[in-house]
């Protein structure tokens, strides 16, 4: 797969459309968004391709934007710590299968460092933001004051936090130690939640959400990405629950932040 050639041909003068992608472990989510932030086509959805080396991955975005509308600019969601547009460690992408599968070596060393924004924006011929996905989520969910706090429950879990509404340096919670000698990631994660059931599960979220709020103290919390809607019960801590749409409406707000 070669850069667009007819890039120019898609963009709409003065539209502002913003292409957006959420990439996660399992799946990739795509639309279009106008403006105002709202989409103008239906989201697609496919599964992540494995193994997926950088070109790859490139190759599948694509891929994609050849069935959406016309787009002006790409906004682009990788879960992993993701600074100034560039891959610093990502958890699923460097494996031989998909999340929790072995990790292969030579995967690893091409997502070590890899300056994902510069690559795709070569690729589109556009102008192109690539932030953590979390962090795309919660530009999308945030009242934009005090200190706020966005968790995704998806494939891993992930983390993003705003200080009246200024995205922070990104924090690595999910590869931080939690219980029986695993990470928050592998004891959250989509595996944990279909190991345990939704019961067992939640109430292992509220355990971790006690030991955060314990070092964070934040003054609002939101809970999204894909698996949220699988919480049950009273979980505290001034937690709202926020629909898994939120990491594509994030693209256009993105544009907005001085994104790190």
């Amino acid at each position: 797969m070669t850069a667009r050639q007819d890039a120019t041909v898609r963009v709409i003068e003065g539209r502002e459309s913003t292409l957006t992608f959420d990439v996660g472990g399992t799946a990739i989510k795509s639309t279009v968004l106008d403006r105002t932030g709202e989409p103008v086509a239906e989201r697609l959805r496919i599964p992540t391709p494995y193994p997926c080396p950088p070109e790859l991955l490139i190759a599948t975005l694509l891929e994609i934007a050849d069935r959406l509308p016309s787009f002006d600019r790409v906004s682009v969601g990788l879960p992993g710590m993701i600074r100034g547009g560039r891959v610093l460690t990502t958890p699923h992408f460097i494996t031989e299968a998909g999340p929790f599968t072995p990790r292969r070596p030579d995967l690893v060393a091409a997502w070590h460092r890899w300056d994902a924004a510069a690559a795709l924006n070569a690729a589109f011929a556009c102008p192109v933001r690539v932030v953590n996905d979390a962090e795309l989520a919660g530009v999308a969910v945030i009242e934009g004051s005090g200190f706020e706090v966005l968790l995704a429950f998806g494939t891993g879990f992930g983390a993003a936090l705003f200080d009246d509404g200024r995205l922070l340096p990104k924090l690595e919670l999910s590869q931080a130690p939690f219980r029986d000698g695993q990470t928050y990631d592998q004891q959250l994660g989509d595996h944990a939640l279909r190991a345990l059931g939704p019961q067992r599960w939640s109430r292992r979220v509220a355990m971790a959400l006690d030991r955060w709020y314990a070092v964070l103290g934040w003054d609002r919390l939101y809970l999204g990405g894909g698996n949220a809607e699988h919480l049950v019960g009273e979980l505290g801590h001034r937690a709202t629950r926020v629909g898994n749409e939120a990491g594509l409406r994030g693209g256009h707000k993105i544009w907005s932040y001085r994104t790190l």
